[in-house]
């Protein structure tokens, strides 16, 4: 506890400077609603989203340093706690929630209200902060210079660099732009496919391919290559080893859960009707063998947060830097949520289920934020923490009478609920550490944080609507990985009509993994979406092998990455906002309207996603004047 003692924060306790300001807050609400939206269509789109924080900080103080002629790190670190809470309730929405759209598409149920997908977002975002409250001193205090909170500790690290902002802000604008203006071209415009592929007839049931697509290298290159890699190895076993043997062996039969001879399937098929189950074994199996292996830390950091529950957080007497909302506030406020999820239709639960539904969250929320201090929100098993409570909460409900599409959509809303509650608590634990490092206020903070929680849950409900709306989940275009997933096994386990065979299969295979040390949840992740997606994710983690490989100072290795991922930060919600604008234009059928008559070929596609990595590349190492 040395390193605890002998840290001071940038801004002394003793010194007021502007923090909460209308200026924050609202640029922090606009950020928290952009990165939201963009997030939501990433997530769905491959499977995984990025922290909003760091790229939240650079667009802040470009606007408040640059623009405003104004100079506050606690305005900057304020907007990046808002902002960054948007990412963090779409990251846990879009795992879950789209599972009610598709079951409304089958014709099994209604579809989900906005005010459904509010509530549902709302109370696990707002109990995710209320629970990191008591974790604040146990794990961002008491253990500093201990648990390195990776995401968190950078995000300071570029505030403090404040000085940089406008030429940082700029590069976060400048691939936003670009991959604005390429997604516009390539899937507005459809100038170039943003998918390319081939089918080899020689070798049936494989097929090779790539999308073209700015925020698959945004991703890659943030990732890294190890990630990336594993992903790609994962995709690989699916599409050229266990699909061909499935066409191989298949030969004209019909086989469950497929409808159609497996001779008449094309890889697309295959891999809807088979690969998918086993995939879906994999994330599962992942998402256990993730938590078993941390069960130690969980039962060491639980004890720690029910500990903490007893201190005061909001003393009067108390330094700035030392005040967090009081206790009994949040009891309050836990309470009128308990209330309300008993109230609520959407939550078949009686008063002691939707106690038990806050336990598990508290639970999670504790397992969370110790988990991103170790290994950062990226490596954030939070997928995993949803599998296992939906898969006890459909259980539960079916063993209670809950059952048919009340229990399935109850088990999704529940879960929906504990995935936001786990996303969010990893966020502010981050937003925390910025803060504590930088000396800002815990307090102010945690207000800021459930005002983008606030926020961002009402913007997502409108966003999932119009995502369906445009291309409908479970498509080419949005495949909703996660949230089909959960899907498959909500029903599965509620009317035990599940491909066992399938998905033991991918448990297995998970095992194997894990055995061979390996990451099991990219590898399964992989496993599970189209090759031609983890391709895409692999070549801009080639981007980042190659500018990591590069001799140089370490100064100057930090300063390629750092702008490599500022820039790809952007191409991410450049790509997301286009998306979305891309769907607005399709509800409108509008989208027929700006097609050009002509495209180029396949080859064409390739060239301009080389040049565009190419870029990237250049932009890292290019040396600072």
């Amino acid at each position: 506890m040395d390193k605890k003692s002998e840290f001071k924060p940038y801004i002394p306790a003793d010194k007021i400077v502007p923090e909460f300001t209308v200026t924050s807050v609202l640029i922090g609400i606009l950020l928290a609603i952009v990165f939201g939206a963009a997030n939501a269509y990433l997530g769905l789109l491959v499977g995984m989203t990025i922290s909003a924080s760091i790229p939240a900080a650079v667009i802040s103080m470009g606007i408040i340093r640059v623009i405003l002629r104004r100079d506050s790190i606690l305005e900057n670190n304020l907007v990046q706690t808002i902002g960054s809470a948007g990412e963090s309730v779409a990251a846990g929405a879009i795992f879950t929630l789209p599972a009610l759209f598709l079951w409304a598409e089958e014709g099994k149920t209604d579809f989900p209200s906005i005010m459904t997908l509010f509530l549902v977002a709302l109370f696990g975002g707002i109990l995710g902060v209320c629970f990191m409250v008591p974790l604040r001193q146990a794990l961002i205090v008491e253990e500093h210079g201990t648990l390195p909170f990776p995401e968190g500790t950078a995000c300071a690290e570029v505030l403090l660099a404040g000085e940089e902002g406008g030429a940082k802000a700029g590069t976060v604008f400048k691939g936003l732009g670009i991959a604005a203006v390429y997604k516009f071209v390539a899937d507005g415009l459809h100038l170039f496919p943003s998918e390319i592929g081939y089918a080899f007839k020689s070798y049936a049931g494989s097929q090779i391919g790539i999308q073209v697509l700015p925020s698959l290298a945004g991703v890659g290159y943030i990732c890294g290559p190890k990630i990336s890699s594993y992903m790609l190895a994962g995709g690989t076993l699916s599409w050229f080893v266990l699909m061909p043997l499935i066409a191989l062996f298949g030969g004209d039969a019909t086989i469950f859960p497929g409808t159609d001879p497996i001779s008449s399937m094309a890889p697309g098929d295959l891999w809807g009707n088979y690969i998918k189950y086993i995939g879906a074994g994999a994330v599962a199996a992942g998402g256990f063998i993730s938590l078993i292996k941390t069960f130690p830390l969980i039962i060491r950091t639980f004890k720690q947060a029910m500990a903490s529950m007893s201190k005061k957080h909001a003393n009067k007497d108390a330094l700035r830097t030392e005040r967090d909302l009081p206790m009994p506030v949040l009891l309050a406020i836990i309470v009128v949520i308990i209330i309300a999820i008993w109230l609520v239709p959407a939550f078949p639960v009686n008063p002691l289920g939707a106690l038990i539904v806050v336990v598990f969250g508290f639970f999670f929320a504790s397992v969370s934020s110790r988990m991103v201090g170790l290994i950062g929100s990226s490596n954030n098993p939070v997928s995993g923490m949803a599998i296992a409570t939906l898969i006890i909460a459909t259980l539960a409900l079916k063993a209670t009478g809950t059952d048919g599409t009340t229990g399935m959509v109850g088990a999704i809303a529940i879960g929906g609920i504990i995935c936001v509650i786990a996303a969010i608590a990893g966020d502010t634990s981050q937003d925390l550490k910025t803060g504590f490092i930088v000396g800002a206020t815990p307090k102010t903070q945690q207000i800021g944080e459930i005002i983008g929680v606030v926020v961002s849950s009402a913007a997502i409900g409108f966003v999932l609507y119009l995502l369906n709306e445009a291309w409908g989940y479970g498509t080419e275009q949005i495949p909703a990985a996660q949230a089909t997933m959960m899907k498959m096994l909500v029903e599965g386990i509620m009317n035990a009509d599940l491909p066992w065979p399938l998905i033991f299969t991918g448990v297995f295979i998970a095992i194997v993994v894990e055995i061979l040390k390996v990451p099991v949840m990219p590898f399964a992740v992989g496993m599970y979406l189209p090759f031609s997606l983890s391709a895409g994710i692999m070549a801009g983690g080639i981007v980042r092998y190659i500018v990591e490989r590069i001799k140089g100072t370490e100064q100057e290795k930090k300063e390629r990455a750092d702008r490599g991922v500022l820039f790809t930060s952007g191409l991410i919600a450049g790509e997301g906002i286009m998306g979305i604008v891309l769907a607005v234009l399709a509800v409108l059928e509008l989208d027929g309207a700006i097609t050009l008559p002509f495209s180029l070929p396949q080859i064409g596609s390739l060239v301009i996603f080389i040049l565009l990595l190419f870029y990237l590349y250049r932009l890292c190492m290019k040396k600072e004047k």
